[in-house]
C-alpha cells in the first residue's frame, strides 16, 4: 500500500466494511461461482437430461407457440426471448446451444427443428441468427407433454418477472437418448447418445424386475442425497445392481447419430454402465469396393461421433504426405448429403484389412467416446451414476410427474362437478330458481339459502344463459357428470394404488418406444456386437521404408540424411563440432544409442529431423545429463547380442532386445560405479574376446567365459594395476584380429601369446597396433 494511504476508502452511503482474509474472502466466492457453474451451467439433470440453457430454449419456443405443426420463426427472436426473459448470458452461446439441438449429426433425436443452415458434419459453422429460423420437434413436444397440468415446480426467472420451470415433465429419455457433455470447476460430465427405442426396453426390462420382487417405492427411494457418508438404502442398491443384465440386454451399447461400429469389449461395456465411467472405442464403417482390372477401393460411409469430416480428411492427407502411411495411395472426399470418403491403395496387392488398420491407430476413423455419467439428481446434487441408477431417476421423476398430473385433473374433475351438482340443482328446481332470480335483491345469497349451495355454483346459476335451461341440456350436463364421475373414481384409485400408477407408465413407456423407437429415426445406426479384428501390423507399416544415414556429432547433434553415403562422404557440422558417429539405417529402423552412463536409449528412426541442417540436440529426443555423452550408436537387428563393459573392466553379454527402451528416460543396462562410465558396446559376431586397456595390454579369452545377463555390473573382463579399459571387439579367431592402421586394414592370425583367462592383465599389443587404444 502506498504512503500516502493512510486508512481503507470510507463506506458507500448505507454500507459497511469488514476486515477479512484475502485467501478467505477468494475461497468464499470462489466456492460460489463452483456451485453456480455446477448446478446452472454445466451439468444436466438425471430427469430430463437438460442444462438451463437448453430448457430455458425449449421453455422459451413453447411460449412461442413453436409446435410441429405451427410454422417457423427466427432465431434471432427465438434467442432474444431466451436472453431477455430467462438466461441472462451472451447471445453467441445462446445460439451455439440451439443449433448443436437442431443438427442431425450431433444430436441423435433433434429438439429442435431447424430451416436454414444449421452447420454440417464437416465442421462449417452454422449462419448467423437472423437468417435462420426454427421450430420445435415432436422430441420436444414429448419434453413438454403435460408442463401446463402442474406436473413440475415453477421458479421465479432472474428479475422476478416470469416464471420457468425447475424441470421438464419428460415423458422421452432425453439423458441417454441425445448424450450430454460439460465441464463444470473440479467435475465433467460426458454422456453419449443411446436409441430411445432400447433405452424404453430398458426400462420396461427394469420395471418388470422392480414389480417381481414386490418392491415399493419407498423401499427404494433416497431418503436423503447419496455422499460417501450416506450411502444407497440397501434394498435400493440391491436391485439396481440386479437391475443391470436384463436391461444390457435391451441396450448393448451407445447409438451414435453418425453411425459407425462400436468395437469395445462386452465386459467392458457392462462394467463401463455398471459404474458409470469408461468409454466406448468406435470405428468408422467402411467397405471394400472392386474396380477394374483387379483394382480396389475402400469406401468410408460412416464416421466417428463428434469426428469433423473436414479436419479427418486433412489429417489423413498430411499424414500421406508426410510419408506415414505407406499403404495408402490416395484419398477423395465425395461425400454430398451423405458421407463417402474414397481410399485409394498404393498398391492392389495391400491387404485392405491392414490398410484400414494402421489408419485406425493413426487417425480419426477411430475414436474413443468417453463415458462419465456425473449428473445431478433430483436433490441437485451431483453424483455419477450407473446405468440403472439413471434410468430408475428418469422413472422415478416421471411417476412424480403421473402423480402430479393426476392430483391436478381430480381437482379440476371437483371443480366442474361441484359446478354441475348445482346445475342439475337448477332442473329439479327451475321455477324456485327462476323466482328466486327474478325478485330476491340478493340472488345469490337466496340461492345459497334456499338449496344449500356453494358461491361457486350460485355463481355459475347465475351466469346461465337461458338456452341452457332447455331439456337437451339437462341431458348434456347428466352425461357429462356421470362421465366425470367415472373418471374421478378411476384416478381416485390410481392414487390409492402404487402398481396401478406404474401400469400406467409402463403403457407410457410402450406408447414413447412406438413412437420413437421405430422408422427412419429409431433404428439402431451403430453396429454393435464386433470385436476388434485380430489383424497384426507391425510398426513399419505406419512408415514409408526407404534408406536413411544416421549422424551423430561430437557435442551430440544428431540428423538423418536420405540415402546411405558412401564412407569418404564430406560431412558439414557447426563451428567447433565434428563427426561422432554415422549409420546406415532404414526409416523404419530403431536406432539404440548407449551412453556413458550405462543407459540404453532408443529412437525411431522416422522421428530423428532430417534434411541439410544440423539436426537437433539428441537430450531433446531423450533424457540424458549434461554430464553423460553416448559411447556408441547403432541400428537394432533382431536376435543379435552385444558385449557391454565399462571402465573399470566389467562387462557381460545382453540381447538386443534388452537395449530397447520404451520410454525417453532410457533403461538402465550396465550398472557403472561412481567415477566410472560405460565405454564399449560392440556386437558379439565371433567366439573370443579381445580387449586393450589404456596401458596398451591387450587380452584375448573365449567367449564363453563371459555370462550373458539382462542387467547389472558385469564381471571382470580385464584386470589393472594402472590404466582402465578402452575398447574391446569380439571375433573369430580362426580369422585372426584386425584393426584398422591408417587407410587399411591389418590382420593378425598368430595370437598365442596374447590368449589367456578372462580378469588377465594382458601383454602389449603387436607391432602397429594404434596408438589410440581402439580397434577402429
Amino acid at each position: 500500500m502506498p504512503d500516502d494511504i493512510k486508512a481503507p476508502p470510507a463506506a458507500p452511503d448505507g454500507g459497511n466494511i469488514k476486515d477479512a482474509r484475502l485467501a478467505d474472502a477468494l475461497s468464499e466466492r470462489y466456492l460460489a461461482y463452483a456451485l453456480s457453474t455446477i448446478m446452472s451451467r454445466s451439468l444436466p439433470d438425471v430427469r430430463d437430461g437438460l442444462k438451463p440453457v437448453h430448457r430455458r430454449l425449449l421453455w422459451a419456443m413453447h411460449q412461442l407457440k413453436l409446435d410441429p405443426a405451427a410454422g417457423f420463426k427466427k432465431c434471432a427472436r427465438i434467442v432474444g426471448d431466451v436472453m431477455g426473459k430467462y438466461h441472462p448470458h451472451g447471445d453467441a452461446a445462446i445460439y451455439d446451444a440451439m443449433v448443436r439441438l437442431a443438427q442431425d449429426f450431433a444430436a441423435r433425436y433433434p429438439l429442435v427443428e431447424g430451416q436454414g443452415n444449421f452447420g454440417n458434419i464437416d465442421g462449417d459453422n452454422a449462419a448467423a441468427m437472423r437468417y435462420t429460423e426454427a421450430r420445435l420437434t415432436e422430441v420436444a413436444q414429448a419434453m413438454l407433454a403435460g408442463i401446463d397440468e402442474d406436473t413440475v415446480d415453477f421458479r421465479a426467472t432472474y428479475d422476478g418477472e416470469e416464471q420457468e420451470p425447475v424441470v421438464l415433465p419428460a415423458a422421452f429419455p432425453n439423458l441417454l437418448a441425445n448424450g450430454a457433455n460439460g465441464i463444470a470447476v473440479g467435475m465433467a460430465t460426458s454422456i453419449p447418445p443411446h436409441n430411445a427405442g432400447e433405452l424404453c426396453a430398458a426400462a420396461l426390462a427394469q420395471l418388470d424386475l422392480f414389480r417381481s420382487r414386490g418392491l415399493t417405492l419407498d423401499q427404494v427411494r433416497l431418503a436423503a442425497p447419496a455422499t460417501g457418508e450416506n450411502p444407497l438404502p440397501s434394498k435400493r442398491a440391491e436391485f439396481l445392481d440386479a437391475s443391470l443384465a436384463p436391461m444390457l440386454q435391451a441396450l448393448p451399447g451407445p447409438d451414435f447419430p453418425t453411425g459407425g461400429v462400436l468395437v469395445e469389449p462386452p465386459e467392458a461395456i457392462r462394467e463401463a454402465y455398471a459404474t458409470g465411467r469408461g468409454g466406448f472405442k468406435v470405428r468408422a464403417r467402411w467397405e471394400k469396393v472392386a474396380g477394374k482390372n483387379g483394382t480396389w477401393q475402400v469406401v468410408v460411409s460412416e464416421i466417428p461421433y463428434q469426428v469433423a469430416k473436414a479436419k479427418l480428411i486433412e489429417q489423413i492427407a498430411q499424414l500421406l504426405e508426410e510419408k506415414k502411411l505407406p499403404l495408402l495411395g490416395d484419398i477423395r472426399d465425395e461425400s454430398t448429403d451423405v458421407v463417402r470418403v474414397v481410399l485409394e491403395p498404393k498398391s492392389r496387392t495391400v491387404d485392405p484389412a491392414v490398410m484400414m488398420e494402421t489408419l485406425f491407430r493413426a487417425t480419426g476413423l477411430e475414436a474413443r467416446i468417453p463415458l462419465n455419467m456425473n449428473v445431478l439428481d433430483a436433490d441437485r446434487t451431483p453424483r455419477v451414476m450407473g446405468l440403472p441408477e439413471v434410468i430408475w431417476s428418469w422413472l422415478e421423476h416421471r411417476h412424480v410427474v403421473l402423480v402430479r398430473r393426476t392430483e391436478h385433473r381430480l381437482a379440476a374433475i371437483a371443480r366442474r362437478l361441484e359446478i354441475l351438482d348445482g346445475y342439475l340443482i337448477v332442473y329439479l328446481n327451475l321455477d324456485e330458481v327462476i323466482r328466486i332470480v327474478r325478485e330476491e335483491d340478493k340472488p345469490k345469497e337466496a340461492l345459497m339459502a334456499a338449496f344449500g349451495l356453494t358461491e361457486v355454483q350460485a355463481n355459475a346459476i347465475l351466469d346461465m344463459r337461458l338456452r341452457a335451461l332447455r331439456r337437451l341440456e339437462e341431458m348434456e350436463i347428466r352425461k357429462e357428470h356421470r362421465k366425470l364421475s367415472a373418471e374421478q373414481k378411476a384416478l381416485q384409485g390410481l392414487m390409492k394404488s402404487e402398481g396401478r400408477r406404474w401400469e400406467t407408465i409402463e403403457a407410457e413407456l410402450r406408447a414413447t418406444q412406438e413412437r420413437f423407437g421405430g422408422g427412419a429415426l429409431g433404428q439402431r445406426r451403430t453396429e454393435t456386437g464386433r470385436l476388434l479384428p485380430a489383424v497384426l501390423v507391425d510398426e513399419a507399416a505406419f512408415v514409408e521404408r526407404e534408406p536413411i544415414t544416421v549422424i551423430l556429432s561430437e557435442k551430440g547433434w544428431i540428423r538423418a540424411q536420405k540415402g546411405h553415403i558412401p564412407e569418404d562422404a564430406e560431412l558439414r557440422f557447426k563451428e567447433g563440432d565434428g563427426l561422432h558417429t554415422w549409420v546406415h539405417a532404414q526409416s523404419t529402423d530403431r536406432i539404440v544409442l548407449f551412453a556413458t552412463n550405462g543407459k540404453a536409449y532408443t529412437i525411431k528412426a522416422e522421428a530423428i529431423p532430417r534434411g541439410r541442417g544440423d539436426g537437433q540436440p539428441v537430450r531433446l529426443m531423450v533424457d540424458l545429463t549434461n554430464e553423460d555423452a553416448i559411447a556408441r550408436m547403432f541400428v537394432h537387428e533382431e536376435g543379435r547380442r552385444y558385449l557391454v563393459a565399462s571402465t573399470d573392466g566389467k562387462g557381460f553379454v545382453v540381447k538386443g532386445e534388452d537395449l530397447l527402451a520404451e520410454k525417453r528416460t532410457g533403461k538402465q543396462v550396465l550398472v557403472v560405479e561412481p567415477g566410472k562410465e560405460a565405454v564399449a558396446c560392440a556386437p558379439v559376431e565371433g567366439d573370443t574376446v579381445a580387449v586393450i586397456g589404456t596401458n596398451r595390454k591387450l587380452l584375448l579369452f573365449a567367449l564363453d567365459q563371459v555370462p550373458e545377463m539382462a542387467r547389472g555390473r558385469g564381471v571382470q573382463l580385464q584386470s589393472y594395476k594402472d590404466g582402465e579399459l578402452s575398447d574391446l571387439k569380439v571375433f573369430f579367431r580362426k580369422e585372426g584380429l584386425s584393426w584398422m592402421l591408417g587407410d587399411r586394414q591389418r590382420v593378425e592370425t598368430d595370437l598365442t601369446g596374447w590368449r589367456g583367462n578372462r580378469a588377465g592383465a594382458g601383454k602389449m599389443p603387436p607391432n602397429g597396433f594404434p596408438k589410440s587404444n581402439r580397434f577402429e
